[in-house]
């Protein structure tokens, strides 16, 4: 679960939407902390101070990857959100701080305005090209369906066509 209010996050839909992005990532099956503690193939960093700025290798892909968090945030994409956001929103690494990059990414690419208008199938067509699990993101990675995140959603308390 998010560690923001409702309210912070924008509303129901965008808590549960925020939920279904981790367990898309799957992140929370590594955790001690609902996946705000996991790098990129499930080891865990235990300082909030920063993101952990480990590259490892995933060699399925043949690649290395800085991913951590719940969000699974790459090194770029953190160092990105800090330098927009400013260190007044996001000070550490911490899970208010990771769910508040978030929402900033959410809103970014348009799925933060679908999912407060309760359209999930166009916020996860909108996410997709942050999120490498997300159904089409092509990013050669496992790709959960758009029925299973739904359910996972609806599970989260997240509304399809009902506004919150």
């Amino acid at each position: 679960m998010t560690r923001l209010e409702l309210d912070q996050c924008g509303g129901r839909n965008v808590a549960a939407f925020m939920d279904t992005i981790a367990f898309a990532e799957g992140v929370e099956r590594f955790s001690r902390d609902d996946g705000y503690d996991v790098i990129v193939g499930g080891s865990l960093f235990t300082s909030y101070a920063d993101h952990p700025r480990k590259l490892v290798p995933l060699a399925r892909l043949v690649i290395r990857s800085s991913a951590a968090e719940r969000y699974q945030f790459l090194i770029r994409t953190w160092d990105d959100l800090r330098t927009r956001l400013g260190t007044r929103v996001l000070p550490d690494f911490s899970p208010i701080s990771q769910d508040r990059a978030c929402i900033a990414l959410l809103k970014q690419c348009g799925a933060h305005f679908h999912l407060r208008a309760a359209r999930f199938c166009d916020a996860l067509t909108a996410a997709r090209s942050l999120w490498a699990s997300l159904p089409g993101a092509g990013y050669g990675q496992r790709e959960l369906t758009a029925e299973t995140l739904r359910n996972v959603y609806e599970r989260a308390h997240g509304s399809v066509g009902v506004a919150t």
